[in-house]
């Protein structure tokens, strides 16, 4: 049976693949019931409307905190470890909100669950980054973002099962409880993924010199790098975190698309999510990462102008739900790949969290402006201008950033200049070096 590029992986490979994969759905899965969840705390816990935004933004912070962390953690104890603590981290939390008894309680468990969760997205990329072979990188890595998709489906496909089946004072307490699910995988990753050889191999010649601070990433060289990830970051997300904010209640007030269609949108975009990772991923392995952000930020760019400015019908709305989920999901798989060449080892998960979680934190302030300047004009035109302003601003940190692809991490790994480290041509063109991957020797 042809696998396409999943069959020319090494063993390892595909194992550390399905391991970042399954963290990355599973606890995708956890964290999306809260946002279906959020109707049954307000009603059985008595919770506010702005208590449950301030829900909402506590596992953004935490998050964005959570990626930089584990990070540096993972520079220092492995990649391996740190990506079974994160997963159960997850888990445990997620679990824990079951037994919520008010609005200070979720606080802790939802801060909590989002430092988790930002923590397993970063280091699983850099690990998937570190083990797989130059050629194949970018789209084994950006294909695990398509992982999100997968655990938004299995919370949406629960959530009509379980509050069919229960009260609503009992479900949402069930539906929390099932989030214990993803600590399975860590017996999983604990017996079949290997810590990457790279870091293996770096950590033994850190032992004879000096340890690196984690404010490394803040000074010479990588000071630049740093600054620039972090703005990307930042203008991606930002302008993602409209579209996902906003855009239900754009439907419902501006285009005023009825309830009844919210499930075939909500499908169709899912679907668009696990699609455009992929699709990313293969694109930018032929014309490079930094063309590909290119092409997907302004056409995501003008999908917006269209679905805000244009007078389309529902039919065009549903279609274009597609392109949205596709190119947000497409944007944002290709960061932590291409943030992980950007540094060398000792400190690439600590770079490459910082970039990504600042860039993050920053970006949540976007969504908040569209609710400001809706005060003043037409909720959609605010939706534009902020998210538009957020692509332009990816778009000019693209002009900057490095061309890394097809790099040897092992050249940065022993103290090459990372702009002058080694690439693997061959490796390019076939996705198999010789006799050896950039992360564990072939099987």
């Amino acid at each position: 049976m042809n696998l396409g590029w999943l069959s020319k992986l090494s063993a390892v490979e595909r194992k550390t693949f399905f391991a970042a994969f399954g963290g990355l759905a599973l606890d995708s899965m956890d964290t999306t019931i809260y946002a279906l969840v959020t109707p049954a705390l307000i009603t059985t816990l008595s919770l506010s409307r702005p208590d449950a935004g301030i829900l909402a933004s506590s596992s953004l912070i935490g998050t964005a905190l959570g990626g930089w962390v584990a990070g540096i953690a993972a520079d220092r104890f492995g990649r391996v470890r740190v990506l079974q603590f994160t997963i159960l981290l997850v888990a445990v939390s997620t679990f824990a909100a079951a037994f919520a008894d008010g609005f200070w309680y979720l606080l802790v468990a939802r801060a909590v669950q989002g430092m988790g969760y930002g923590g397993e997205a970063a280091v699983g990329a850099v690990l998937v980054a570190e083990v797989v072979s130059a050629g194949m990188r970018g789209r084994v890595a950006a294909a695990i973002q398509s992982g999100y998709a997968v655990g938004n489906a299995l919370s949406v496909a629960l959530f009509p099962v379980i509050f069919g089946w229960l009260s609503q004072d009992m479900a949402w307490r069930v539906f929390f409880a099932i989030g214990i699910l993803p600590a399975l995988l860590v017996f999983f990753v604990r017996r079949f993924v290997p810590e990457s050889t790279i870091f293996v191999e770096e950590k033994a010649q850190r032992a004879a010199s000096p340890t690196h601070s984690f404010w490394t990433i803040f000074t010479g060289e990588h000071l630049f790098k740093t600054l620039v990830a972090t703005f990307f970051t930042t203008g991606t997300l930002g302008a993602a975190y409209v579209m996902i904010t906003w855009l239900p209640t754009y439907l419902q007030t501006g285009l005023h698309l009825p309830v009844t269609h919210t499930a075939g949108y909500l499908a169709v975009n899912i679907f668009g999510s696990f699609v455009g990772p992929i699709a990313f991923g293969l694109i930018a392995d032929r014309i490079g990462r930094r063309k590909g952000f290119m092409l997907f930020l302004v056409c995501q760019a003008l999908n917006v102008v269209v679905y805000t400015q244009a007078p389309i019908g529902q039919g065009i709305t549903i279609i274009l739900g597609f392109f949205l989920g596709a190119l947000q999901a497409g944007l944002a798989s290709g960061l932590m790949p291409t943030f992980a060449e950007l540094f060398p080892t000792s400190i690439r998960a600590n770079g490459a969290g910082f970039a990504l979680s600042a860039g993050r934190g920053l970006g949540s302030i976007v969504p908040a402006t569209v609710g400001i300047l809706s005060t003043r004009m037409h909720l959609g035109d605010a939706m534009a201008i902020c998210a538009i302003c957020g692509y332009t601003a990816a778009f000019c940190a693209a002009l900057l950033l490095p061309e890394q692809q097809g790099i040897d991490l092992r050249t940065m790994a022993a103290g090459g200049a990372p702009d002058g480290a080694e690439r693997l041509p061959h490796e390019r063109e076939t996705g198999h070096p010789n006799n050896i991957r950039n992360g564990v020797a072939t099987q």
